[in-house]
């Protein structure tokens, strides 16, 4: 009876090995990981009112560092965004704006221990920002930057009985800084580079009976080259992302070792109907995934200035 009980209590300990400690580093919120690509420095056509529509369809089919065979996870997100770029300076010669973005999200898991929640709200962003006139050469602009303070608030549907789920239960607070840089009239490269610090969350999903958890702090950005093919027409180029945890997360009070990570490059594209409306194309392929899923993300983003 003894060997029994021993075996039993060295088979729990294992299981919740496997699964417990990667499955609480799988906790990171939704950010922009490839929504913005080309000339992600400043808006298209200057001050005034904007609203963008992303469509983006995310599929994997690796777990990394989960012992699960032939997993499928899908994600088909829809952001609507409302930028607002005011033409007066307040600060160091930046003009104020405000980006606010409401997030639709349905998701698809077959991996029975990492249920899924279905369809609801995301978490919806609040951002102020500053926007810079382009510093502007001979031949046009030769660089172009922003920053902004977002705030990701914790209004998305949410289960603690579901590992996936549209929202986080948790605030953000995930500021950026982005430019752009004109390398003659026909090319550009951009880069958009966040700090991601997380709260915590004190209704989490989690094998044991924990309290609280809190993802670990991270780094992550865009990047992004482009060449005009099409004289105010057509970009075609290459964009990417990475995301690297930097501290530990938590689980009541008790430091994490798992870090996510993850990088990805793929094509991209810019078609311009007109200075006031713009449709992207990006693809990307994920690779060096640690602790969260590994696949690929496909997204259309509609952009219009009214």
């Amino acid at each position: 009876m003894k060997s029994v009980q021993a075996l039993l209590a060295a088979l729990a300990l294992l299981l919740f090995s496997l699964f417990a400690t990667p499955v609480l580093a799988y906790d990171q919120p939704s950010v922009n990981l490839g929504f913005t690509s080309f000339l992600d420095g400043g808006p298209p056509a200057g001050p005034g009112l904007y609203f963008s529509e992303y469509l983006q369809y995310y599929t994997a089919d690796k777990l990394e560092d989960l012992p699960f065979a032939d997993p499928e996870i899908e994600a088909l997100v829809s952001l609507n965004q409302f930028i607002y770029q005011s033409d007066q300076e307040l600060l160091f010669g930046g003009k104020w704006g405000l980006d606010v973005i409401v997030p639709l999200v349905k998701l698809d898991s077959n991996v029975p221990q990492v249920p899924d929640n279905g369809s609801g709200l995301g978490d919806v962003l609040v951002g102020p920002f500053l926007q810079w006139d382009p510093v502007m050469g001979d031949k046009g602009p030769l660089f172009m930057q922003r920053i902004e303070l977002q705030l990701i608030l914790p209004t998305g549907k949410y289960s603690d009985k579901k590992a996936l789920n549209p929202g986080s239960n948790f605030f953000s607070f995930n500021p950026y800084w982005s430019g752009t840089l004109f390398l003659g009239p026909k090319m550009t490269v951009s880069t958009r580079l966040h700090y991601l610090w997380n709260a915590k969350n004190n209704d989490p999903n989690s094998p044991t009976a924990t309290k609280d958890s809190q993802a670990g702090q991270a780094f992550h950005g865009n990047f992004s080259a482009n060449y005009e093919v099409i004289p105010k027409m057509l970009r075609l180029g290459i964009n990417g992302y990475f995301f690297k945890q930097i501290s530990s997360s938590e689980e009541d009070g008790n430091k994490i070792s798992a870090k996510e990570k993850v990088f990805a490059i793929g094509p991209g594209a810019l078609l311009s109907f007109s200075p006031d409306t713009h449709l992207f194309f990006n693809a990307y392929f994920e690779q060096d995934a640690e602790y969260r899923p590994e696949g690929e993300r496909y997204l259309m983003r509609l952009v219009h200035h009214f």
